[in-house]
């Protein structure tokens, strides 16, 4: 059988609530947006890296290091609906959401979220969870946590720390990876349906599929990054980077 065609798209936007314009944030000596299109280029299942936005810098920044841009329109709710924007006019068969602050993401991770949903034929979307790591604090509220199944599909997702442990033995938390990988046709149904009182409460769009009653298939890595909501979390990044990288 064919191997499925893949597509990765990138939404960027420069209005973040906890980090404005954190796309072209870049004191690495290269924008973020930059450092999550050169790593996605690593994947070697990948036909195709979009990046999705409605703002002119970002635009140029993605073009000035070879990347395709859509040019989205402005008024998207959230990540999934531009996406859904550029994924319109695509012929894969599979859609990688890769978030514009994760610019550490490991390719091997990547594949293993697309296999994810390739092997579980009911869900129409994955994603991707890791153990913390010693150094990170499973209490941080903006670093999301995911309760996973025996059928490895996601049962909820929260800024809180779940599951609570009550009585041993202790059931460890797994941190929640910003990768979502979709088939095609089910992107419209997502964005179509109407926003959930939890996605709300806790402000996660993916607990809108699981509300309404969609599976999210869980691929399972480990990875010592986080995407990067904040600006202490680009800090981080930063000195990382500069460590590693002379």
């Amino acid at each position: 059988m064919a191997s499925p065609r893949i597509a990765a798209v990138i939404p960027a936007r420069f209005a973040s609530t906890r980090f404005p314009g954190k796309p072209l944030a870049d004191r690495t000596g290269r924008p973020l947006i930059q450092h999550v299109i050169e790593q996605a280029r690593t994947c070697p299942s990948l036909s195709r890296i979009i990046v999705a936005t409605d703002h002119d810098g970002i635009a140029a920044a993605a073009r000035a290091c070879g990347a395709e841009v859509a040019m989205t329109r402005a008024d998207h709710p959230n990540g999934t609906s531009r996406i859904a924007e550029v994924a319109a006019g695509l012929d894969a068969e599979i859609v990688v959401n890769i978030q514009g602050d994760e610019p550490q993401l490991e390719p091997e991770l990547i594949e293993r979220t697309v296999a994810a949903l390739l092997s579980d034929p009911g869900a129409p979307m994955a994603t991707l969870v890791s153990p913390f790591a010693p150094s990170e604090d499973p209490h941080n509220p903006n670093v999301v946590k995911c309760v996973v199944g025996v059928n490895r599909r996601a049962l909820y997702f929260s800024r809180s720390l779940v599951p609570f442990v009550r009585s041993e033995p202790a059931v460890a938390p797994w941190k929640h990876v910003g990768l979502y990988v979709y088939r095609r046709e089910f992107l419209p149904v997502f964005v179509s349906l109407p926003p959930s009182p939890l996605e709300t409460c806790e402000s996660l769009e993916q607990l809108r599929a699981l509300e309404h009653g969609h599976a999210i298939a869980v691929a399972f890595g480990t990875t010592a990054f986080q995407g990067i909501d904040t600006p202490e979390q680009y800090e981080a990044f930063v000195a990382h980077w500069r460590a590693t990288h002379g």
